[in-house]
């Protein structure tokens, strides 16, 4: 409805003041209301309106380490500002509308017309690539349905990672220590790798920052690769090789970014009833058996 895609510029438009000017929430109202005096006129949907924006200011925080996760290059304040509050609509669209009233392809590509007609050049890419990944990460919701163009996989370009299964011993037991995303699925410790720096001495940095933890690089488990988005690059291709990595039994540091919210260390027998990325299960078999074999 034409009338929906006005009330989401004025949305937008408010939410670009509220960022930009540091309005407290209450401003909002204020804000609001000239807006749609100016912008919307007679044609604003007002009830549309009040639910978008007050979904999007109570979620905020959700929404911004959903950001996080999937564009962890880009911290929140190098996002433009417009391209932000783009994509904390979409996001709430997207994570939290009634999908019956707002289809996922209905969020995403309605944020990506408002990236073109608000953003930059690189805008429209930009917020395509961040709502695609979170797009993919929620399994694809009416993907058979008319949708989203795609570019072929095979053609975007690579980026080098690396991660680890980071285990230890304590009162005679193995343990294995993982990270939570924003997204609740337990995972790896994983990160860039440069382009002159072996795996190994890469996997160890990402360790060390990521956790805290000195680790010594072992024996690989496996590689996976996933669709990642850049601001200036569109759509990259992230390919990461997995080692284990072992580590004395000290307590983790969390570094918070990159949309993860809690590391603990786990018992092996103790991982059979998190939630992992499907991915991910048969490179933390490996290393399970890997280190059952050793034990024995």
């Amino acid at each position: 409805m034409a009338n929906r895609h006005l009330a989401r510029s004025v949305v937008l438009q408010t939410l670009f003041e509220w960022d930009t000017t540091h309005a407290s929430e209450k401003d909002t109202q204020t804000i609001l209301a000239r807006n749609i005096a100016e912008f919307g006129g007679g044609d604003a949907d007002q009830p549309f309106i009040d639910n978008l924006l007050s979904g999007v200011l109570a979620k905020r925080s959700d929404i911004d380490l959903v950001i996080e996760k999937a564009a962890p290059e880009w911290p929140l304040e190098r996002i433009a500002p417009i391209d932000r509050n783009i994509l904390r609509l979409g996001l709430y669209e997207l994570l939290f509308a009634d999908r019956a009233q707002v289809p996922a392809k209905v969020a995403i590509n309605e944020a990506i017309e408002l990236a073109k007609t608000f953003g930059g050049d690189s805008s429209g890419r930009f917020i395509n690539g961040v709502l695609g990944a979170v797009y993919k990460e929620l399994g694809e919701p009416g993907k058979d349905e008319q949708g989203i163009k795609k570019t072929k996989r095979e053609d975007l370009p690579v980026e080098k990672m690396g991660g680890a299964i980071v285990y230890a011993t304590h009162n005679g037991q193995y343990y294995l220590a993982l990270v939570h995303d924003v997204f609740g699925h337990w995972t790896l410790s994983k990160g860039h790798i440069e382009k002159d720096m072996t795996l190994e001495v890469g996997i160890a940095r990402v360790i060390k920052e990521e956790l805290g933890l000195t680790a010594t690089i072992g024996t690989k488990v496996g590689e996976n690769e996933y669709v990642a988005s850049h601001p200036e690059r569109g759509r990259v291709r992230k390919h990461v090789w997995f080692f284990l990595a072992s580590s004395s039994f000290e307590p983790i540091v969390l570094k918070k970014s990159g949309g993860l919210d809690d590391a603990k260390w786990f018992r092996l027998q103790d991982i059979i009833d998190l939630n992992f990325y499907d991915d991910m299960l048969p490179i933390v078999t490996v290393a399970v058996q890997k280190l059952l074999d050793a034990y024995a």
